[in-house]
């Protein structure tokens, strides 16, 4: 496979605060990849320094063998990464559609894709941001990034919050883009045992620093670690 990502001694976080601790990562052309963690270990960090938007005290990012370190958040984008932030970002004084169009760039993920994907979003397409419930909003977020077609999706906590129902519509279509599409992508979530099932490879974060990389059915099955780094065995 071809490298797609790569990141080596990446130290950053806010100000003089370093919460990433000299991390080295990589991802493959088509890989996905669990981020995982406790609370407070330097996921959504790690997600942010990818995007350009963290203070970077060391290291070198690189994306389709491009340096990418000392680019801003803009031309991050342009440059292929995708990003969904716990956030969502959503212009909510536009509507669905617009929302989509807006930032629509050339592609296999059309509008017209992404609303196949989320009939929800099709049916409300008339409606503004903010007149959508919290799960359509997420899959708003999720559409706005599969058609901006990035070369890597970074998606943080995109279940975060949501009602069973939506969580599960919202795993069965990240599932289909990361396993069956094979878009590569990065994703945080806290419960391994949702998003473990869909992801090639999994990373374990405590206190800014990788603590256990491999692949993602390795550590599904793999009670001890499981429950020393995340606290889940016993779930």
């Amino acid at each position: 496979m071809t490298e797609l990502l790569r990141v080596e001694g990446l130290r950053s976080g806010y100000g003089e605060a370093v919460v990433v601790q000299g991390i080295s990562l990589a991802v493959e052309q088509g890989q996905s990849l669990a981020l995982l963690g406790r609370n407070g270990t330097g996921k959504t960090t790690l997600l942010n320094s990818l995007v350009g938007v963290t203070r970077r005290h060391a290291g070198r990012i690189s994306l389709a063998g491009q340096d990418i370190t000392a680019l801003p958040p803009h031309l991050r984008a342009a440059a292929g990464i995708g990003w969904v932030p716990q956030e969502r970002n959503i212009f909510k004084s536009l509507t669905v559609h617009e929302n989509l169009t807006a930032v629509a760039r050339p592609g296999a993920w059309t509008v017209a894709r992404a609303y196949e994907m989320f009939p929800r979003l099709a049916e409300r397409k008339s409606n503004l941001g903010n007149q959508l419930s919290g799960g359509e909003q997420q899959m708003l977020a999720v559409a706005r990034a599969l058609v901006l077609n990035p070369k890597l999706l970074l998606l943080d906590e995109p279940l975060e919050g949501l009602a069973p129902i939506i969580v599960e519509e919202l795993l069965r279509s990240i599932a289909r883009v990361v396993r069956d599409e094979g878009m590569s992508a990065i994703i945080v979530e806290q419960n391994p045992r949702l998003i473990l099932p869909i992801t090639q490879r999994a990373v374990v974060l405590d206190r800014g620093a990788v603590v256990h990389e491999g692949s993602s059915d390795e550590l599904l099955n793999d009670r001890e670690r499981l429950d020393r780094w995340l606290a889940v065995a016993k779930h």
